[in-house]
């Protein structure tokens, strides 16, 4: 069973792993020395090439996770379980999203019908359509108090900070404009290009 690896709650356990490791992982021999403690503290092998998938150093065209890999850095993380952890992760206040090298992208840098995948904590995720002069349309949204053809206008998204949405509206564009904090207390766990539309040479197609 595959675990789709751009899950928020894949991010978090990043995080907590890191925690109980001592160090963020960034280098070859991190893997490896993490492959090594996980086997020494509870006889469970996970290859460093596995563990290196999970942290997207060296993806090599895998979208999943398997459970078992999951379920085993649960354990090691404090948990009894990927199911577990990932129950715990909606009853607690005090997680905290991982901060993606400051990974953002500014809406001065996008082109009409370029797509973005956004999520946040506990399991939302929602697909937005630019549509110029900094506003946006969402185009399809899970577990999300936005909806489809909510339209709302943002500057930036920065991956592990709040995302703050203005004159925020529910479909009809009669309805009127509020403020939309997302992620108040963990930030974007989740943002991605879909793809970005073709203007003039120069610009790549995001895959």
């Amino acid at each position: 069973m595959g675990i789709p690896s751009n899950q928020p709650q894949i991010f978090v356990l990043r995080k907590r792993v890191e925690t109980r490791f001592g160090k963020q992982l960034s280098v070859h021999t991190d893997f490896v020395a993490l492959s090594a403690e996980i086997e020494a503290c509870h006889r469970q092998h996970i290859s460093e090439s596995t563990l290196e998938r999970v942290w997207t150093y060296s993806t090599r065209g895998y979208r999943t996770v398997s459970l078992r890999t999951l379920d085993v850095l649960a354990v090691y993380a404090g948990s009894t379980d990927w199911t577990t952890f990932c129950k715990e992760i909606r009853t607690k206040d005090d997680s905290q999203s991982e901060l993606f090298e400051c990974r953002a992208v500014c809406s001065d840098d996008l082109h009409v019908g370029d797509r973005l995948r956004i999520g946040w904590l506990p399991d939302r995720v929602c697909i937005i359509r630019y549509l110029g002069e900094y506003r946006f349309v969402a185009e399809h949204c899970e577990n999300a108090k936005m909806q489809q053809d909510d339209t709302f206008r943002c500057l930036q998204f920065q991956l592990g900070l709040p995302l703050s949405l203005q004159d925020f509206r529910h479909g009809d564009s009669n309805s009127v404009g509020c403020c939309y904090l997302v992620g108040r207390q963990d930030g974007l766990t989740l943002l991605e290009y879909i793809y970005k539309e073709k203007h003039v040479a120069g610009h790549e197609n995001e895959k």
